[in-house]
């Protein structure tokens, strides 16, 4: 009887350690794509992943001072082009410090949710919009406004704003529990 209880307990003690590891193996076993230095985890929202990534600092001050937060941390799903901090220092001198002024958060909302399109696209579901589009795919962002998606060559996108810049997707599919990131070279602007 006592052979059988030590049993009973190793076996008892081997499901608890196993189960207080489960989410750190499952952490493990997500396929992750490094964005900024850091894992984006399938698993995590955007607003979750993107706190954590060097390259995207003044997307994420600019979600915080916009009150975005809350809304890309929701169920969404969104596909999200987002800039980088470099595409931020494309702007004019002085502009991102003045979008983050208390009074000038309309247009930094407008300016944010024109990078947020409803819906998970993948690249490959953006390839295919492209393609039915006859080279070209309309968009309708969250702000109203459109955004022109291209195909750039083999396996790379472009997107256009409505002013007509060109904003290159560098890394596609940062894939998210309520949508998917494309990273992007260039803040792109509505109308």
């Amino acid at each position: 009887m006592s052979k059988r209880l030590a049993l009973l307990a190793a076996a008892a003690v081997l499901a608890f350690g196993a189960a207080a590891t489960a989410p750190l193996y499952a952490k493990m076993s997500e396929k992750t794509v490094t964005v900024g230095g850091a894992p984006m985890y399938p698993s995590k929202t955007i607003i979750q992943n993107a706190v954590n990534s060097k390259d995207h600092t003044t997307l994420v001050a600019a979600v915080k001072a916009a009150g975005l937060v809350d809304t890309l941390s929701g169920p969404g799903p969104f596909t999200v082009f987002a800039p980088t901090n470099a595409a931020f220092a494309k702007l004019p001198a002085g502009t991102v410090e003045s979008l983050l002024k208390p009074e000038n958060k309309a247009t930094l909302v407008k300016i944010l949710t024109y990078h947020v399109v409803p819906g998970r696209m993948t690249a490959a579901a953006l390839m295919k919009a492209v393609k039915a589009g006859e080279g070209m795919a309309r968009l309708k962002t969250v702000a109203g406004e459109d955004l022109v998606v291209k195909d750039a060559g083999p396996g790379k996108l472009t997107i256009t704003d409505a002013k007509g810049d060109v904003a290159q997707v560098t890394i596609a599919n940062v894939l998210q529990s309520n949508g998917v990131i494309h990273v992007i070279d260039t803040v792109l602007l509505p109308m």
